[in-house]
């Protein structure tokens, strides 16, 4: 009987053994110093990422959610504002809308590349439209040159949700220079991941840059001197710290969760040519960090749970899109008004994909999932 082979979906012990030393060097250096709330070991890292991102500016702060809502709150979003975003992400996307009092203005996704579909943000475009949300859904830039062209003739700014796709481009330009300012996160299972929750902001615009550094200090200006009420969303030093020591070894990271994703291919094409297992692509022009390696499976729960079986981790993202979630009810769209996203919801699994994962591992995850299929 052949030995079983365990892939986890994620294994982030992996990737943090080569790096021990540097990292448990970088904390005790912050635990010597005693400065954790923001200081230089932010500072340090906010210029790190500014350079690596390619934006003239870049704003550290608690969380990729924090990072939407510190951007929205710098519009002056709020009740009676619409923002159009996709129906298929990350709960926050919307939630920051409406925690603001703000209406989430849904659009349906591409089929192939699970990000918002420009020709429904078009027809989206009302008089209360306020900002567009586009989401680099999985690591891949969404079409970002059509979404740009509506938002000025809107005349509303774009926010781009980068927080799966730091290091993804769209036609040359990275994730996070395209939109009038970006959001970023550092969840540990990102490709960048801190040891808890961080995230950034990066924009080209001055004025909004210094807007954005009140508001993640209570909207303060000067010591205990408030221009308007803002959040607790500073990034902590131990974090930055962290970041500081894993972004030097972020490209190599990514290329080997592309190496893994063209070797998926080469796996799949050899047992499924021509269905019934749909792949993620990548189109012309963009470059693709996979976060998530998503494909589409038929019976995806049934194959699910055949694949946890088997000891071979996965997850849905996301199973239930925004629409269809009963705080969202308020909204009023009915079931099948998005069924991209809805057919998205019932099909779509995601494989590991960690950049320390194995050729035995991955073969391992094809043969599971063609056993769970024949």
């Amino acid at each position: 009987m052949p030995t079983r082979t365990e892939v986890p979906l994620l294994d982030l012990q992996a990737q943090y053994r080569p790096i021990r030393e540097e990292l448990l060097a970088a904390i005790v250096r912050v635990c010597d110093s005693q400065r954790f709330i923001l200081g230089p070991e932010v500072e340090a890292f906010e210029a790190e990422m500014a350079a690596y991102i390619g934006a003239r500016h870049a704003i550290g702060v608690s969380s990729g959610t924090d990072a939407l809502l510190a951007v929205m709150m710098a519009f002056g979003i709020g009740p009676g504002d619409e923002v159009i975003t996709s129906t298929y992400s990350f709960f926050a996307t919307a939630g920051c809308i409406a925690r603001l009092g703000a209406t989430p203005r849904l659009v349906d996704i591409d089929p192939l590349t699970y990000n918002l579909a420009p020709d429904a943000v078009s027809a989206a475009i009302t008089e209360r439209t306020k900002a567009i949300i586009p989401v680099h859904l999985y690591g891949l830039c969404a079409e970002m040159d059509p979404i740009l062209e509506v938002a000025r003739r809107a005349g509303v700014p774009v926010i781009e949700d980068a927080c799966q796709a730091i290091g993804a481009t769209d036609r040359g330009r990275q994730a996070g220079t395209m939109g009038t300012a970006a959001c970023f996160s550092f969840f540990p299972s990102k490709n960048l991941g801190a040891f808890g929750d961080g995230g950034l902001i990066t924009t080209n615009d001055g004025a909004l840059a210094r807007e954005l550094i009140a508001i993640r200090n209570h909207g303060e200006t000067s010591r205990y001197h408030h221009q308007e009420i803002g959040g607790n969303f500073r990034l902590d030093a131990l974090q930055a710290a962290v970041l500081r020591v894993k972004l030097p070894h972020l490209e190599r990271w990514t290329a080997k969760r592309r190496g893994n994703a063209a070797r998926y291919h080469d796996l799949f094409g050899a047992l499924f040519a021509g269905g019934p297992i749909v792949l993620p692509i990548e189109p012309e022009k963009k470059f693709h960090i996979y976060n998530q390696f998503v494909v589409r499976v038929p019976n995806r729960d049934r194959v699910r749970a055949s694949l946890t079986e088997q000891g071979i981790g996965t997850a849905v993202y996301y199973p239930v899109p925004f629409h269809m979630q009963r705080c969202f009810e308020y909204l009023g769209y009915p079931v099948g008004r998005f069924p991209v996203a809805e057919e998205a919801a019932e099909s779509t699994l995601a494989l590991p994909i960690y950049g320390e994962l194995t050729p035995a591992q991955q073969e391992a995850v094809v043969r599971a999932i063609a056993d769970a299929i024949h």
